[in-house]
């Protein structure tokens, strides 16, 4: 068969669709851009951080968006002195659970602090944003010890 007598025709797959993030989510995000910590309300009165549209328990749909404190009690941490290469932090750091106040739930996020005998279990830490937000978790550049580290 000569090649100029096939018959063919172009083949695009393609999935033409948006995705948005939701009213919780959405709320959420846009808090961060805001520098303002969101967490969502639950029937029985506690507080999930970050907020889910259902009820993990439940599975109630949950709606009441709550303002969470900008500073937490580390519940439990790691030391990692050798960021990987996917991480958004290139120094060594911890990572910690921080129970935020206000929320019932410990959020995991970075506390920068030079060395691990910084750390404690039980020390409270605040969030340090970056300069510039744009509604995206890393807009939160991480926690930093209050005080000394020793409160």
């Amino acid at each position: 068969m000569n090649p100029e007598d096939r018959l063919s025709a172009p083949l695009v797959l393609e999935y033409p669709f948006t995705r948005t993030t939701g009213p919780v989510i959405g709320a959420f995000m846009t808090g961060l851009r805001e520098k303002v910590l969101l967490g969502i309300k639950r029937k029985d009165g506690s507080v999930l951080l970050p907020p889910t549209e259902y009820d993990p328990e439940t599975s109630e749909d949950l709606t009441e968006m709550v303002e969470i404190g900008q500073s937490g009690e580390v519940t439990t941490w790691t030391w990692v002195q050798e960021p990987r290469d996917q991480s958004p932090w290139n120094s060594p750091h911890a990572l910690a659970m921080i129970l935020l106040d206000g929320a019932d739930t410990p959020f995991i996020h970075a506390v920068l602090v030079d060395n691990a005998d910084l750390m404690r279990t039980g020390m409270r830490v605040s969030i340090k944003w970056k300069e510039e937000t744009e509604g995206h978790i890393q807009d939160i550049e991480g926690f930093i010890p209050e005080g000394n580290g020793n409160d």
